[in-house]
């Protein structure tokens, strides 16, 4: 049993200030605990941070909201009066030839997808226990579409396996949603996928309100920038936890409880800098959940030439708005939205695009990326500007960051124009000669470069994953016999892993815990001592 001296005023350390350690610290605060903050970076926010490099704000990190019953951070925007938005559930497709997709194969393919997506949920859910820890969603869709499109018996049917093909290269939409492609996406584990009820927003405004309101109280901490944690020390000498936190370059600070809401892909590479070293099932933990890597390239145009009338491949809504289907964390899929009361103009290009497997940039993308992109041109005024924003996932991400590193920043721009102009190129009205249908600018996110965010996105959950849940709740427990806590989106309640809501819960979870231990709730005083 773990026990603390009820009544006393912790000092507890909350390493990170990103969204999970701001709503920590100001839990802890309201209680009158003594707070310190150690952020390595020069700023709050961690991986939820905006840019104005493009002469409009932009997030680097999240732009959604994913769902909306009961969600804090939507009760956020709604007080901070943070523009969000439903898209009008248009898509537009680009085949492997770069051809452009007919709007009623388009509706029909993505029926297709989300209908199979809908089926490997409610498979996952019930028999989770028997599937193989080796089978992945990419395997269940090469099943089903073997099923709903099979061959003449004796004979190849070159239909059936056209249809095949597109629905197995559209199901690759999903990389963009979980930063790994599809063929990595645990089976076993995409239960865990799924998040809170209720619509998924844009946050068409960006985050930057939202971040200002969470941090408020936070800022009220002891906080340190450029303070960069190397070790976490345990003193066990002691009846009660001290734990000492070695700082880069600076002198070493000790406190009672120490809060690490650094990223998971952080803790994957740092698992050294504990001392004694992390309990083996709490190291299995952390190694064994998948961390994505999902970037996004921002490219600025002088005009949005693409956004002047909708292609004919885009007349009717796509079905994957439907309610009824599962909500997961869509980045380039207009799930799970109100299409009724969208702000999106109908005579505007769509909201989304997909270039499927493209064969036809054989130089700069020889392995046939998937390529998808958000039109920020159809933002509702005054948050619209002339900005296509691609996502990019796995080897891609990796591929352009390092394409990145190892040359100058002045080269940049023509590097991402170079990697995208087969793409937007192929959108309606591009002309080569016209100055105006040039990049403007560009931006690309580069988390995949970053330390301190583990050099990636977020947790997700891989191929190999053999008790993903568990390691999960390992994780969220942390090392209370050591007064060591982890938090953030890897540790959040299942329904809101890898968003912004579960950093938000995972910090506030933690700070109520470590309250309750030391009795400074109003009921916890009155006994000498707190257990947990």
């Amino acid at each position: 049993m773990i026990r603390r001296v009820a009544g006393k005023i912790p000092h507890v350390c909350v390493v990170g200030a990103g969204v999970s350690g701001l709503r920590c610290a100001a839990v802890l605060l309201q209680h009158a605990a003594k707070v310190t903050i150690l952020e390595g970076r020069d700023r709050v926010g961690g991986r939820l941070c905006q840019s104005n490099a493009l002469g409009h704000l932009v997030d680097l990190g999240p732009n959604w909201i994913h769902g909306t019953d009961h969600n804090p951070i939507l009760d956020l925007a709604k007080d901070t009066k943070t523009q969000t938005m439903n898209w009008d559930g248009r898509a537009s497709v680009f085949d492997h030839l770069g051809n452009a997709m007919l709007a009623s194969d388009v509706v029909e393919n993505d029926e297709i997808v989300w209908g199979i997506i809908e089926q490997a949920m409610k498979y996952s859910n019930e028999e989770s226990a028997t599937i193989s820890a080796d089978r992945s969603l990419f395997n269940y869709f090469e099943e089903q579409v073997a099923k709903m499109f099979p061959d003449k018996e004796g004979t190849m049917d070159s239909s059936a396996q056209e249809k095949r093909k597109t629905i197995l290269q559209m199901a690759e939409m999903w990389g963009a949603f979980v930063g790994s492609p599809i063929q990595t996406q645990s089976l076993k584990f995409f239960w865990l996928e799924e998040c809170i009820d209720g619509e998924n927003l844009f946050v068409a405004e960006t985050y930057h309100k939202i971040l200002q309101k969470i941090a408020e109280p936070a800022l009220k901490a002891e906080i340190r920038f450029d303070h960069k944690v190397t070790k976490i020390v345990l003193n066990e000498d002691r009846e009660v936890p001290r734990v000492t936190v070695q700082i880069e370059g600076k002198e070493r600070k000790t406190f009672d409880e120490v809060v690490m809401t650094t990223p998971l892909g952080w803790l994957k590479r740092n698992m050294a800098a504990f001392e004694p070293e992390l309990p083996p099932r709490l190291k299995q933990g952390i190694e064994s959940i998948g961390y994505g890597h999902l970037d996004k390239v921002y490219i600025n145009f002088p005009a949005a030439f693409w956004n002047s009338s909708p292609p004919p491949t885009s007349t009717a809504p796509q079905s994957s708005s439907d309610p009824g289907l599962p909500n997961v964390p869509a980045t380039t899929a207009p799930l799970h939205q109100s299409t009724s009361d969208s702000p999106v103009n109908p005579a505007h290009y769509p909201g989304f695009t997909h270039w499927l497997s493209p064969t036809y940039a054989p130089s700069i993308n020889p392995h046939h990326w998937q390529q998808e992109a958000v039109n920020l041109a159809a933002l509702p005024s005054p948050n619209a500007h002339p900005t296509l924003l691609f996502y990019i996932f796995g080897p891609t991400s990796l591929h352009i960051a390092s394409l990145l590193s190892s040359n100058p920043e002045s080269a940049h721009q023509d590097i991402l124009t170079a990697f995208f102009h087969p793409y937007f190129s192929r959108l309606p009205n591009y002309s080569a000669s016209n100055p105006a249908h040039q990049p403007k600018r560009t931006l690309a996110t580069n988390w995949a470069s970053d330390e301190l965010a583990g050099y990636g996105s977020y947790s997700n959950f891989q191929t190999g994953l053999e008790r993903g849940d568990e390691d999960i709740e390992v994780l969220r427990r942390g090392m209370p016999e050591r007064g060591v806590w982890f938090a953030g989106e890897h540790t959040a309640p299942f329904v809101a892993l890898g968003t912004v809501t579960g950093a938000w819960w995972a910090g506030e979870g933690v700070a109520r815990t470590i309250v309750g231990a030391y009795g400074l709730g109003s009921d916890e005083r009155k006994s000498e001592q707190s257990e947990i």
